[in-house]
């Protein structure tokens, strides 16, 4: 059996070999930059390097392996193949080696160093349409490298570009298929089928075009390459499996989770579909609290997705009857025993990890055991009112909870909509979610009304230290969204001459070291002396350079725009300092609750 340590190890020691360097990973956590909450693929972190920005290395042959984290699918997470939390095994040529290098490389790393039959070995590669012709280069080159002829496959589909964009790279892709069984469904069972027996286990990407108006292609001077191979999917049929819960990634933890049910794996479809749901959302749950950028379970953006994943681990926890402190023991195998090695920063955040991981545990029991009370409330009501129609004239039974009901779910007893719908659906029951999401909205709407009443005009003059006062709060949001995640936003304040009022969502107390993370944040920008700089642009181009704030405005409308250094971009009125040395020293006097979800910190600085 191939172990995940010696694949992550094969891989890398393979491309190092060849000249790349390997580069290490990334952040799971987007920074903005990318339009999306996390890094989604191996090759996101590198893309400004694809489009031609010099690597800080100075090197031009790169590898890694890469986690990701995707969670669009998580409802389908349960079963043999899906995760949400996985990694990439990635290699890379910025204008080095092309087509013909990378096809022997491939070929040579499934076969020479994994083992697989190369007389099973499929490939597709670009068909060629009006604008870009077919890509016989990478046939001659497969064939050369030991693809058989007759299992080279023309799809139109293998072209990668990115969309809605132009002037940049584009080109075509071969993918590397593997069966996970010898016998044909049929004669036409090739890897276009949908039987499952083909099964996708790595793309070479080649952009040797660059993309113009009109769908028209210019050839690039400098062509890179861009590969990108599964590594759970790759381990999985390397070991000739095809449930990838039964890897070592899982082992470990399926095995504690049957000694405590006395149930084992795959003798109960539900409790199994239970065990791989706990499995896959604490692995990806203590890769967020535990990465460089960690973020914290929370009501707003990717914390909100932490916190759907740790509370639905909860949910299948009890579901199963699994006692929910095991969670942590889940959570600690997989920190020092399967990523002790390629994650490091794990075992140096364990207890921090744990302990997050048991306060949601924690609050999440309370919340339960209210809010499953009203949710059978809810669903006996729609049950007793259909009992009591039952045989009336035009009566048709009814099965959705509404809207109203969802967001009481929500908002009272903070379960999250998709929990309510998942726990509907098993009850064969449907939820409005369009009633709900009307109402969520009408409860914003409300809440902006009340923030503006309460903190009318913000700064109570446009005095010295008022003013200074109103920088330190760009320095407070700022230092909240690098502890907490980007989906942190100001909810109100209220600045005067002696100190300032900020509220923020945030859904528990800050701890004292937090507080004091806080502090020292905005204490270091104080000492760096940053210079404070004001400018305007259009409010469309702002949001695109990174700006953020609560201002709203047409796209082309003008905004100002307020920059301290590399620690904070936000679109504001003003006033500020001119330098954040005239805030002398900043200091957290008193945290506090607003309303459910918001949080408010009342500071002071210096004279």
């Amino acid at each position: 059996m191939i172990t995940s340590k010696k694949l992550r190890e094969s891989w890398l020691n393979f491309y190092k070999e060849k000249g790349h360097l390997d580069i290490g990973a990334v952040s799971l956590i987007g920074d903005g930059t990318t339009g999306v909450m996390f890094n989604v693929a191996g090759m996101q972190p590198l893309m400004p390097y694809l489009l031609g920005a010099p690597h800080p290395s100075g090197k031009t042959r790169l590898c890694n392996v890469q986690g990701c984290v995707r969670t669009v699918d998580i409802d389908e997470v349960g079963d043999v193949s899906h995760f949400t939390f996985f990694e990439m095994m990635g290699n890379w040529s910025l204008g080095d080696y092309f087509k013909k290098e990378k096809t022997a490389w491939s070929f040579e790393f499934l076969t020479k160093v994994l083992g697989f039959d190369g007389n099973k070995i499929c490939s597709t590669v670009f068909a060629g349409n009006e604008n870009a012709p077919r890509d016989e280069e990478a046939v001659k080159c497969l064939v050369n490298a030991g693809v058989k002829k007759e299992n080279i496959y023309y799809l139109e589909d293998n072209w990668w570009d990115l969309p809605g964009t132009v002037n940049t790279p584009c080109g075509p892709d071969n993918e590397w298929f593997y069966p996970r069984w010898d016998t044909p469904c049929s004669d036409h069972c090739d890897v276009t089928c949908e039987c499952g027996r083909w099964v996708e286990i790595g793309n070479d990407v080649y952009m040797q075009y660059k993309k113009l108006d009109g769908g028209k292609y210019d050839t690039l001077k400098n062509k890179n390459v861009d590969t990108g191979f599964g590594f759970e999917r790759l381990l999985m049929y390397v070991n000739g499996l095809t449930d990838g819960y039964k890897t070592d990634l899982f082992t470990g933890v399926i095995s504690l989770m049957e000694k405590e049910l006395g149930v084992k794996y795959n003798e109960d479809e539900q409790t199994t579909r239970s065990m791989r749901i706990i499995a896959d959302h604490i692995r990806t749950s203590l890769m967020l609290i535990g990465d460089e950028n960690g973020i914290l379970p929370s009501n707003v953006g990717a914390g909100y997705i932490l916190r759907r994943l740790l509370r639905r681990a909860i949910r299948h926890a009890k579901k199963i009857n699994l006692n929910t402190d095991k969670l942590l023991d889940v959570a600690k195998i997989f920190i020092e025993e399967v990523y002790n090695t390629a994650y490091p920063i794990l075992v140096k955040k364990e207890d921090y990890i744990i302990s997050s991981i048991k306060q949601e545990i924690d609050k999440f029991n309370k919340t339960l055991e209210l809010g499953n009370k009203e949710f059978e409330k809810v669903v006996s009501g729609i049950v007793r009112k259909n009992q009591f129609m039952a045989g009336k004239p035009g009566f048709s039974e009814e099965k959705t909870i509404n809207g109203k009901s969802a967001f009481r779910l929500y908002d009272t007893f903070g379960f999250p909509i998709e929990l309510t719908i998942e726990m509907a659906s098993e009850r064969g029951f449907d939820v409005d979610k369009a009633g709900f999401d009307e109402a969520f909205r009408q409860h914003q709407e409300l809440a902006r009304t009340t923030s503006a009443g309460a903190f009318k005009g913000g700064l109570a003059d446009d005095g010295v230290q008022t003013t200074r006062l109103h920088t330190a709060c760009h320095l407070l949001l700022a230092g909240l969204r690098r502890m907490f995640g980007t989906g942190i936003e100001q909810k109100g304040s209220n600045i005067t001459s002696e100190r300032l009022r900020f509220d923020f969502n945030f859904d528990r107390k800050l701890t004292d070291e937090e507080v004091s993370t806080l502090e020292n944040f905005v204490n270091d920008a104080i000492k760096k002396a940053i210079k404070v700089e004001r400018c305007e642009m259009p409010f469309g181009e702002a949001k695109k350079a990174g700006a953020y704030g609560v201002h709203k405005a047409t796209e082309d409308e003008i905004v100002s725009i307020y920059k301290i250094g590399d620690v904070d971009f936000q679109i504001c009125g003003g006033p500020h300092a001119n330098n954040t040395s005239e805030l002398k020293n900043f200091k957290i006097a008193k945290q506090e609750a607003v309303s459910a979800g918001v949080r408010r910190i009342k500071a002071t600085i210096n004279n």
